[in-house]
C-alpha cells in the first residue's frame, strides 16, 4: 500500500505542469513536496506496467527534484551512479510520456543513455563510475574555460568499490568544483539523522561559515602550525557529529547528515553548495522504496519490480504450471550440496548473492559465505588468497561484472594456477536490461587466458555436472550459464565430473554439422530437425574437443558454430583456429553476437533479430549451402 497522500493537494496535478526542469523552476518551493508525492505515484504506475528498478528511484525523488530545481541542467552535468535510481530523473526531463516504453524494444533504456537525452550526461549501468566521470567533465570544462557544475550522485553500496575512492583521491588532488552526493539508503554508514547533525550540516554549507573558513585558511597559510591546528580542530568538531573525517582527509568539504526526503531543505543546502569552491561532498540519508510500504519493508526484495500481471485464480479452473528452476537456482542448490560434502568449499560474491542464487547457502553456511560488496577485483583476489591456503573458493559473479576483474583473473588466479571456480551468471543476452548488463564477451576474453578451463552447459543437468567438474579440477575453471530458466531437464544431483574437453553428440544427421555451445544447443536441435543435420553439444570452449571437430569436418560438407557470445574471438573462433591449424578444407559458418552493442528488448526478439533462433539458424545455413553450391537435404 502507498503511504497516505496529503488531502490538500491541488486538483490539477503539479506533475502535469512539469515537462522539463525549466517548468520545474516555475514552482514555489512549498509545492515541491506535493510534486514528490505525485511523482512517486506515477513511478509506481509506470514501473508496474513495464517492470524495472523500483526501490532506488522512490528513494531519490526529493533529491532529483531539488537537483533540477537548483542547478541548470543539462549545462550543469548530472551523473547518476549505476542508474537504478534515474527513473524520476527521466520523468522530469521530458520523457514522462515514454515511460510506458521502458525496457521495451525501441523504447526508453533501463539506465541513463547519452543517445536518449541531453540530460543523460553519462551512460551507466555498472557501479562506482560517477565520480570519475563527473571529475573528468569538470577537468574538461576548466581547460575549455566553461563555468558549469559537475555533480555525481552515488549510493553507499557503490561507494564500497575501489574505483570510487580512486576518484575521490584524485578529486581532492585536483581541487576542482565537483559535487559528490552520497546517497546513504542502506544505513550502512549512518544509523540516523539527528537534529544536531542536521544543524551542523546546514552551517557547514552556509556562506558565512565557508567565507570565514576560506578566509582563515588564507590568512593562516603563512603560519603553518596555526593552520594545522585550525584544520585539526575543524576535523575533530565534524568527527563528533558526523562520519565525514575520511572525506575531509581526501580533500573534500564534508556536509552532512541531511534528510534526503526534505525537498525544501535539500534546495536550501544545494543552493548554498552551488556557491562554494573546491570539492564538496554532501551526505544525505534516504529510505529505499520511500512512499511504498511494501518496498520500505523489503528494500532488497523490491529493488526491482516485475510487471504487475493479472492473477489467475484456481477457482476458474486454470492451474498454473510449476516453473522449472533458473540456472541461478541450480547453481545455488549445487553450492549447498557440495558444501555439505566438503568443508573447504566457500562461496564468494561481489554483492550478487541474491541474484546468483546464494541466499540458502548464506543461511546454511554463514561462516563460509563472503559478500565483499561491490568490489569485483577484490572478490577475485580474495578467492585467490583463500585458494593459496587450501580452500576451494567458488566465485559467483555476473558475466558483465567479471569484466571489471579481468586483470585479477589473469594475474592473481590463472598465472598462479589456483583452484578457483567461477560461476558466471547472466552470460549472453539479458533482454530488457540492455547492453550494459549483457554477458557478450566472456568466452572471448577468458579463452585466451592460459590454465583456465571454460565450460558452457546446455541445460540444468549439464550445469550441475559441469559445476561438479570445475570443482573437481585442479586449477582455475569457469562455468558460464544464461539468465533465466533452462529447457526443463531434471537435475540428477550427481557430483561425478565429466571428462575435461569432451563434447557430446546430440543428434546424427547429414551434410551439416552444428557445433553448438551452451544456450544454443536447444535452438540448434530444433533447426536440425528441418535440416537433418548433426548437432554436437560442445560443452567445453577450452580445451575444445579437437577430436570431434575433426570427425565432423571429415564426414560433413559444412561446419556451423553457434554461440551466445561475440563472434569475434569467441567459441567459433576456437573451432576456426583448429580447422586452419589442422589444414581441414571445409566451409565454415560462425553464428553468434554481431560486432555491435544490442539495445534492450525481449531476449527472444533480440535472438531472432540476430539470427540465433531456430528458424533463422535454418535460413542462415540454407543461404550458406547455396552460396557454397553444396547439394544437401537442407536446401
Amino acid at each position: 500500500m502507498f503511504n497516505k497522500i496529503p488531502e490538500n493537494r491541488p486538483k490539477t496535478p503539479l506533475l502535469d505542469q512539469v515537462n522539463n526542469p525549466t517548468d520545474l523552476k516555475k514552482l514555489d518551493i512549498e509545492q515541491l513536496s506535493t510534486l514528490a508525492d505525485e511523482l512517486r505515484l506515477f513511478l509506481l504506475y509506470s514501473v508496474g506496467q513495464t517492470g524495472g528498478h523500483f526501490g532506488a528511484g522512490l528513494g531519490v525523488v526529493e533529491l532529483t527534484i531539488a537537483l533540477h530545481y537548483v542547478f541548470d541542467t543539462p549545462y550543469d552535468q548530472l551523473v547518476w551512479d549505476v542508474g537504478h535510481q534515474a527513473y524520476p530523473h527521466k520523468i522530469l526531463t521530458g520523457r514522462r510520456d515514454k515511460m510506458l516504453t521502458m525496457r521495451q524494444a525501441g523504447g526508453l533504456a533501463a539506465f541513463p543513455n547519452r543517445r536518449e537525452s541531453d540530460f543523460d550526461q553519462f551512460g551507466v549501468g555498472h557501479s562506482s563510475t560517477s565520480i570519475s566521470a563527473a571529475l573528468g567533465m569538470m577537468a574538461a570544462k576548466k581547460i575549455k574555460d566553461e563555468d558549469h557544475h559537475s555533480i555525481a550522485v552515488i549510493g553507499d553500496g557503490a561507494m564500497t568499490a575501489g574505483m570510487a575512492f580512486e576518484a575521490l583521491n584524485h578529486a581532492g588532488h585536483l581541487d576542482e568544483n565537483v559535487l559528490v552526493i552520497l546517497n546513504d539508503n542502506n544505513m550502512s554508514i549512518s544509523k540516523n539523522v539527528g537534529g544536531l547533525s542536521s544543524y551542523f550540516a546546514r552551517m557547514w554549507a552556509s556562506k558565512p561559515y565557508n567565507f570565514i573558513r576560506t578566509g582563515s585558511k588564507r590568512v593562516l597559510s603563512k603560519i603553518p602550525p596555526a593552520l594545522k591546528a585550525i584544520h585539526r580542530a575543524e576535523e575533530y568538531m565534524k568527527g563528533m557529529v558526523s562520519p565525514g573525517t575520511l572525506f575531509e582527509e581526501l580533500g573534500f568539504n564534508y556536509i552532512g547528515l541531511i534528510d534526503g526526503h526534505d525537498a525544501s531543505g535539500l534546495v536550501e543546502i544545494l543552493s548554498n553548495i552551488k556557491t562554494l569552491r573546491g570539492p564538496q561532498l554532501l551526505h544525505i540519508v534516504t529510505q529505499k522504496g520511500k512512499g511504498y510500504v511494501e518496498s520500505e519493508n523489503d528494500p532488497y526484495g523490491m529493488h526491482a519490480l516485475s510487471k504487475i500481471d493479472a492473477k489467475i485464480n484456481d477457482e476458474i479452473g486454470i492451474q498454473t504450471k510449476i516453473p522449472t528452476p533458473t540456472y541461478s537456482q541450480v547453481f545455488g542448490s549445487w553450492l549447498c550440496d557440495i558444501a555439505e560434502n566438503d568443508k573447504l568449499v566457500v562461496g564468494i560474491t561481489p554483492a550478487m548473492g541474491d541474484g546468483s542464487g546464494m541466499t540458502e547457502f548464506s543461511e546454511k553456511f554463514p561462516d563460509r559465505f563472503h559478500d565483499v560488496a561491490i568490489a569485483e577485483q577484490h572478490a577475485v583476489t580474495f578467492a585467490a588468497g583463500m585458494a593459496c591456503n587450501g580452500m576451494k573458493p567458488i566465485v559467483a559473479i555476473y558475466s558483465t561484472f567479471l569484466q571489471r576483474a579481468y586483470d585479477q583473473v589473469i594475474h592473481d588466479v590463472a598465472l598462479q594456477n589456483l583452484n578457483v571456480l567461477f560461476a558466471i551468471d547472466r552470460a549472453g543476452l539479458v533482454g530488457e536490461d540492455g547492453p550494459t548488463h549483457a554477458g557478450s564477451f566472456d568466452l572471448s576474453f577468458l579463452r585466451c587466458v592460459p590454465n583456465i578451463v571454460l565450460m558452457v552447459p546446455s541445460n540444468e543437468n549439464e550445469s550441475y555436472k559441469l559445476l561438479s567438474t570445475g570443482y573437481s579440477h585442479n586449477g582455475p575453471c569457469a562455468v558460464r550459464y544464461p539468465r533465466g530458466r533452462g529447457p526443463g531437464v531434471k537435475v540428477e544431483r550427481n557430483f561425478s565430473p565429466v571428462k575435461i574437453g569432451k563434447a557430446v553428440l546430440r543428434r546424427e544427421g547429414y551434410s551439416v554439422a552444428i557445433l553448438a555451445f551452451g544456450s544454443m544447443v536447444i535452438p540448434a536441435l530444433k533447426a536440425s530437425e528441418l535440416l537433418d543435420a548433426t548437432v554436437v553439444d560442445m560443452r567445453f570452449v577450452k580445451p575444445i574437443d579437437e577430436e570431434i571437430i575433426g570427425d565432423m569436418a571429415a564426414s560433413h560438407e559444412l561446419i556451423v558454430t553457434a554461440e551466445e557470445n561475440a563472434v569475434m574471438g569467441g567459441a567459433g573462433s576456437a573451432v576456426n583456429e583448429f580447422l586452419l591449424r589442422a589444414n581441414y578444407q571445409i566451409p565454415i559458418l560462425n553464428l553468434g553476437l554481431p560486432d555491435r552493442f544490442l539495445e534492450h528488448g525481449k531476449t527472444s526478439d533480440m535472438l531472432s533479430e540476430i539470427a540465433l533462433d531456430a528458424e533463422n539458424i535454418v535460413n542462415s545455413i540454407r543461404r550458406k549451402l547455396k552460396d557454397c553450391k553444396i547439394q544437401s537435404k537442407a536446401v
